[in-house]
């Protein structure tokens, strides 16, 4: 056996010890009983400390070395051996006691969040996510020093290689200037228009679960292959082959959990399409979570939202709730899924407000790891940001810095990857238009495969081949991300410019 086969051999082992944790969070977030925490805790460290020894073997250096000696790999090979290298790089950096620590303290935290963000009360997370801060930290200096770089960046190149803080600061700061004038304009012709009719309830929810997982069949999920659950935080996990993906309900809106249904089914969309023959290995995995977010927003967004698909839903929507009048009109559904307003949810937010969320939370988590803001004063930092990105301030911590399970889930340097998905999402989705005449007149039909079809072929089969999400983006589009790209989409959709 050559050194690269028997490294395919080590990382098709590390990838089904993934899929059992990835099954594993889906079960703790959606069935687990809450007695079973401490038992999960030391289930997932256990799995987490083996992969990680598999990764970090003596022998793995000496193969990795033989491998790249000895040639004759074609390019999904190469592609292969590079993103081995790099796992291997970031996986060295730390020693195995941390990572079981680590993921011990998260499953802790991850449950203490819970109660937290029930009661309102950031006292009794604080303990906890004090604890995963630490080690977050820990990790994030030492991957930083093997990579050469800022302890942040290390932490972003985890989620999507190759990000680095100054781009995403340049590009954030274009946004933060330009968002605000952007939003009072918009509220000023939303204020100029008839008012938008809410159709009125109650939804139930098995009629919810029934039109939300007949538009997933219309996007191409594949029911044999994934499943729809309930969860407090909505998410796409689980393992290669089993994509699951949860949302959660509201009876007196059946928008919110539909919107979240297709949110998510982009992201199982990417996971069902990545390239099957490389399923186990890490040339297969998608590119980056900047990658996987523009999946899910350009499902959600791009296309759900879009005149001509929401000209559809409204048939489909008013037969499954037995909705009669003008508030089942295609024009005022449109209106009413692309209303823009000021809130304190990210997860309710619309493409307008949305970014400054996600610039808050990239400030403030900047600021956590390099030691500029100590965990106590979050909430008050917290409630400043959103005062001066939204005009804002959240009444209590529930609906403040208690809303999201990233940093209690050891989801540092993640939020960024959301607004530049969003950024992706534009550029790929006109991209796509314009490579393929019949996407808008399907979404009109409700048939999502022209669109599909081409993220399959510019997106989703490529895995990991291409070095970076540019790179990718590149072949797909010609381009690297552009956010003029996204402001103009912006403009166009809610100003009609």
């Amino acid at each position: 056996m050559t050194a690269y086969q028997d490294l395919e051999r080590r990382f098709a082992r590390i990838a089904a010890i993934g899929g059992a944790l990835g099954i594993l969070g889906w079960d703790t977030q959606t069935m687990m009983p809450d007695g079973a925490a401490d038992g999960r805790a030391e289930q997932t460290a256990t799995l987490s400390v083996l992969a990680h020894e598999l990764m970090t073997a003596p022998e793995v250096a000496d193969l990795l070395a033989a491998a790249e000696a000895q040639g004759g790999l074609d390019a999904w090979q190469a592609a292969n051996l590079r993103e081995m290298r790099r796992l291997h790089l970031q996986a060295t950096a730390l020693p195995a006691d941390l990572v079981e620590a680590t993921s011990k303290a998260i499953s802790t935290c991850e449950m203490a969040w819970r109660a937290a963000r029930a009661g309102s009360d950031y006292a009794a997370l604080l303990p906890s996510l004090r604890e995963v801060l630490r080690l977050v930290r820990e990790g994030a200096v030492a991957k930083g020093a093997a990579l050469g770089i800022s302890p942040y960046d290390a932490l972003l190149d985890e989620h999507d290689p190759g990000s680095r803080a100054a781009r995403i600061d340049a590009l954030f700061d274009d946004l933060a200037g330009f968002l605000p004038g952007l939003l009072e304009r918009v509220l000023d012709r939303q204020a100029a228009e008839p008012p938008v009719l809410r159709p009125e309830g109650p939804f139930p929810v098995d009629r919810q679960k029934d039109l939300g997982e007949r538009l997933m069949r219309a996007a191409g999920f594949d029911f044999t292959r994934g499943r729809l659950d309930v969860s407090l935080h909505p998410f796409c996990g689980g393992a290669n082959d089993d994509v699951r993906i949860t949302t959660r309900y509201d009876e007196a809106d059946f928008a919110k959990a539909l919107m979240g249904v297709l949110h998510e089914t982009g992201h199982a969309l990417y996971e069902q399409g990545r390239p099957r023959a490389w399923m186990l290995q890490p040339v297969g995995n998608a590119r980056g979570m900047a990658a996987h977010e523009s999946q899910s927003l350009i499902v959600e967004m791009q296309a759900s939202r879009s005149a001509e698909f929401i000209g559809w839903l409204a048939g489909e929507a008013r037969a499954a709730f037995d909705g009669r009048g003008p508030a089942w009109e295609p024009d005022n559904l449109r209106r009413l899924t692309t209303r823009v307003e000021r809130g304190f949810i990210r997860v309710d937010a619309d493409e307008v407000t949305y970014p400054a969320h996600v610039i808050l939370r990239y400030r403030l988590e900047k600021a956590l790891i390099a030691g500029d803001l100590d965990l106590a004063d979050l909430p008050a930092a917290w409630n400043e940001g959103m005062r001066t990105l939204l005009g804002v301030t959240p009444p209590n911590d529930r609906l403040g810095c208690l809303q999201d399970i990233h940093w209690p889930g050891g989801g540092w340097g993640y939020f960024p990857t959301y607004t530049l998905g969003a950024m992706t999402a534009a550029q790929l989705f006109e991209a796509a238009c314009a490579a393929e005449p019949d996407v808008k007149p399907c979404l009109a039909r409700g048939d999502f495969a022209p669109l599909v079809g081409w993220l399959r072929t510019n997106v989703h089969g490529k895995g990991s081949l291409p070095a970076s999400t540019d790179e990718l983006l590149v072949g797909a589009t010609g381009r690297p991300l552009d956010v003029a790209v996204f402001k103009r989409h912006l403009e166009r959709r809610y100003l009609g410019a």
